[in-house]
């Protein structure tokens, strides 16, 4: 029982099963970490700095529209730029290109193993070594069936560093 919820009779994939594992991987503090990172990686990538650059060409086309007064709402300015930045695209196609270079290369040789892990640990208390995971002898990962494809940590990372890269840019 967690919760009060019988874990076992609940089948894999059960919205409430996930929903519970998703928040424990949250409190051992896997999100945070895949997402330092991450976020340690980002600024090197081409993804990222071609994306910076046409958020700051876009930004400064519009502002040589405007002409800079001391009356001048800077707020109103900014919230409008991040409207219409949001609004052009860009930005979900420029992460999803940096996700694709920096996220996508980490999650079955880094990420997998540790999520893979911690479900274990909360399906099976006690039953797993305090080991670490063995190195990987290739490259090829073969995935588990038990964690879906387009697991939860992909989103949660996508989220946080569009996220980020927003509140960065603006």
């Amino acid at each position: 029982l967690f919760g009060g919820v019988d874990m076992a009779g609940l089948p894999p994939g059960d919205p409430q099963l996930v929903s519970m594992i998703v928040n424990h991987l949250k409190t051992q503090g896997l999100f945070d970490q895949f997402r330092r990172d991450c976020l340690a990686d980002v600024d090197t990538k081409p993804a990222y700095l071609n994306l910076k650059q046409r958020v700051d060409n876009f930004v400064s086309n519009h502002l040589s529209n405007h002409t800079w007064s001391p009356h001048l709402n800077k707020n109103q300015l900014r919230n409008n730029i991040r409207q219409l930045v949001l609004q052009s695209g860009m930005l979900e196609q420029g992460v999803d290109r940096i996700v694709a270079q920096v996220v996508d290369p980490k999650i079955n040789h880094i990420f997998r193993p540790q999520v893979e892990r911690v479900v274990r640990e909360f399906l099976s208390p006690g039953s797993c070594s305090e080991e670490p995971p063995a190195p990987l002898l290739s490259t090829e990962v073969k995935p588990d069936s038990s964690i879906p494809e387009q697991g939860t940590q992909h989103f949660m990372i996508f989220i946080s560093l569009q996220m980020s890269r927003v509140d960065l840019y603006l």
